[in-house]
């Protein structure tokens, strides 16, 4: 069977038809891209949004121009209904991937090997969506990006340490602290795994860090719930 048509939106923008690259044009790509993440736009909010500074028919016009220049596929990467376009279901979008790994986990499924044949740590990892890129739209959706990762893999390190694999668990909390080191729950992830693994050691060690780092930043402490995994803390001021 023929291969699905691919786009990737996280890191380098880029299209695939065959298992093949396929060039595409700036507009072509911003409108892939954004089409790839809403799935289905009114014609009118599409154009407004990918040509604000141009006056309605000049935008739409672009919106024409762009949809023209779109490699012809079977079916149509992008086709009417109404006065919406609906991206091709046959269309498979990485961030989709990404976002049903992230969903699947954050549901409470147990953290399994494989997720459609995809490790469930490499699939929360990897680049940023659409980096370089500043406009509204890509700024509000990568930031939608950003959070669905952190949490999951919080909750990812979480499931893995109640199941003993706390390596794995490691692995996963650090991925979100490497991405966000002020974000409490991913390094109470951290100190969550080194606990069930018996190393005091190194849960207090992390936590140490994570508080000097914390009163440098933000000038505040962590909250109760992160103090009270150590009691030892509450009564050494010194810490």
């Amino acid at each position: 069977m023929p291969l699905p048509p691919r786009l990737r939106l996280l890191g380098q923008c880029g299209l695939e038809l065959g298992g093949e690259p396929v060039e595409l044009c700036h507009n072509g790509q911003r409108l892939l891209a954004f089409m790839g993440l809403r799935g289905r736009v009114c014609r009118t909010v599409l154009a407004g949004t990918l040509w604000p500074e141009a006056t309605e028919e000049h935008a739409r016009g672009s919106l024409r121009t762009a949809l023209w220049k779109l490699p012809c596929t079977e079916p149509a990467l992008i086709r009417r209904c109404g006065e919406a376009l609906v991206i091709s279901p046959a269309l498979r979008v990485d961030v989709d991937e990404l976002t049903s790994t992230a969903l699947g986990v954050l549901k409470g499924r147990e953290p399994s090997d494989h997720v459609q044949g995809q490790p469930t740590l490499g699939a929360l990892t990897g680049e940023e969506l659409l980096p370089g890129w500043d406009e509204d739209w890509v700024l509000v959706e990568r930031e939608r990006v950003r959070q669905l990762r952190l949490h999951a893999l919080d909750a990812l390190a979480e499931g893995l340490t109640r199941q003993g694999q706390t390596a794995l668990a490691l692995e996963a909390a650090w991925a979100s602290v490497r991405r966000e080191p002020l974000r409490e729950s991913a390094n109470r992830a951290v100190v969550s795994a080194h606990l069930a693994d018996g190393n005091l050691y190194e849960a207090i060690r992390h936590y140490q860090v994570f508080r000097r780092l914390l009163r440098e930043e933000l000038g505040v402490e962590p909250t109760p719930l992160f103090s009270g995994m150590l009691p030892v803390h509450r009564t050494d001021p010194c810490v």
